[in-house]
């Protein structure tokens, strides 16, 4: 690996045990999908199942988690800490749909410092650290160069909630659409959707009322790719929901207008 340093370590051990566990169950899913019972409950099981493993994994350190299904948990060390989304695309998962990931970040004093997205189905792993680069397994990536706004390839998310107010999401939606001349695509994955924008695939993603967890190895992958990451509605990331942007830095300023 480009990034030797103890935490990234620690994270890519962790997401390798955990992924073989979660390739498994993927093919475990397949097989439900034609059953009377159907997955749901078992997604909810893998679920867990993979998060034991990366927190086991995580907590040979002292630092504290913030883990999607288990909450905060406390460590020795306050000031630092893991940001883990065990499957991020559940919904994917449960319809074997291969396109999800392990997402893991290391935070220092509320500062991502490293991140970690790893698809098992693609074997492709995703990974950043402050200052030293981003890399999609082992090559340097960096976001796309368009500068053509109405060229863009756009993906965004949501809303997740059938309770969520939609109608000024679908109008943003609909706003932006009238932008850009290819369809805006939505791929049910948070993490990926950054990842992709990092690698260049993407040049711009932007979705509503999101968790820290689900994009916090993202910001540091597109911020260095060379990509702008911005919090819609404040510097804080450590809100409930947040409003996210992320381009390829040249569409950046035309994107969060709209928005």
């Amino acid at each position: 690996m480009k990034i030797n340093s103890p935490q990234f370590n620690v994270m890519y051990k962790a997401c390798m045990k955990a992924s073989k566990v979660l390739i498994r169950d993927f093919g475990e899913i397949e097989k439900l999908q034609v059953s009377e019972k159907g997955p749901g409950d078992f997604v909810t099981a893998s679920d867990k199942r993979v998060e034991k493993i990366i927190i086991g994994e995580l907590e040979k350190s002292d630092y504290s988690i913030l883990s999607e299904e288990s909450g905060f948990i406390e460590g020795k060390n306050k000031d630092k800490r893991w940001i883990v989304d065990p499957i991020d695309g559940t919904f994917n998962f449960l319809n074997s749909l291969p396109h999800f990931a392990i997402s893991i970040a290391y935070e220092e004093k509320s500062e991502i410092i490293s991140g970690i997205i790893f698809d098992p189905i693609k074997n492709e792993i995703f990974f950043a650290e402050k200052g030293n680069g981003a890399y999609l397994n082992n090559s340097r990536m960096r976001v796309s160069n368009k500068s053509d706004f109405k060229n863009a390839c756009l993906v965004t998310g949501g809303p997740r909630s059938p309770n969520a107010e939609k109608k000024p999401i679908f109008e943003e939606y609909q706003k932006i659409s009238m932008k850009v001349h290819n369809p805006i695509r939505k791929f049910g994955s948070a993490a990926l959707d950054m990842a992709y924008v990092a690698a260049g695939r993407f040049d711009g993603y932007w979705q509503r009322g999101i968790n820290y967890w689900d994009i916090a190895a993202g910001i540091i992958l597109v911020r260095e790719s060379g990509g702008f990451v911005d919090s819609l509605n404040g510097d804080d990331y450590m809100q409930k929901k947040i409003d996210i942007v992320a381009t390829n830095s040249k569409i950046h300023k035309e994107l969060k207008g709209l928005l």
